[in-house]
């Protein structure tokens, strides 16, 4: 089998999409093909390198900019990384695109509807951000920009799996090149 070169796999939606079970699944899956890797994800860094941020658009930038770094050196170091955020605006993920060359950053769409990510809510945010209790909560008072040209687009349903979800973002790096030789 060929290894999987080094690369972030950025998995970008609304609160409630899927990224996390996704990210989960994948990394589960690049473990069993031998494939070293890390993932980071938004509630994880929230507490931690990012816990000084809040919600508006800048805090939301920075917390982007802040993850695509540490991603980056994670890449550098040799890993696949996966990163599951919401990341909701274009410019941030298109700048965290910048610092890698060509096809080793990887968007990925979980294209999930706003009504069915506010049904999964286990956290109940989209209640309180209905009830104004959050503000620039995104997708409810706060702008979502869907990706324009992702690399790999899921439509994730509740029927949805996130194994097939995981088994077509591989199938997508093993298809595109993706592979030391």
């Amino acid at each position: 089998m060929k290894k999987l070169a080094p690369c972030v796999i950025w998995l970008t939606g609304y609160s409630g999409a899927g990224k996390s079970s996704i990210a989960a699944e994948l990394e589960k899956q690049l473990s069993l093909l031998g494939i070293e890797n890390t993932s980071l994800d938004g509630d994880v860094v929230r507490e931690g390198l990012c816990q000084d941020l809040g919600f508006s658009n800048q805090d939301r930038a920075e917390n982007i900019r802040r993850i695509g770094y540490v991603a980056h050196q994670m890449f550098e170091a040799g890993l696949v990384v996966v990163c599951a955020f919401i990341s909701p605006f274009q410019h941030s993920r298109d700048n965290v695109r910048s610092l890698f060359s060509k096809g080793n950053f990887i968007e990925v769409f979980v294209d999930t509807p706003l009504a069915v990510c506010e049904q999964r809510d286990i956290k109940g945010l989209y209640k309180k951000a209905r009830a104004g209790e959050i503000k620039d909560f995104t997708g409810i008072d706060s702008l979502y920009e869907k990706p324009l040209k992702p690399e790999v687009q899921i439509e994730y349903q509740y029927s949805s799996s996130p194994i097939k979800a995981a088994e077509s973002i591989i199938d997508y790096l093993m298809s595109h090149d993706r592979t030391d030789k």
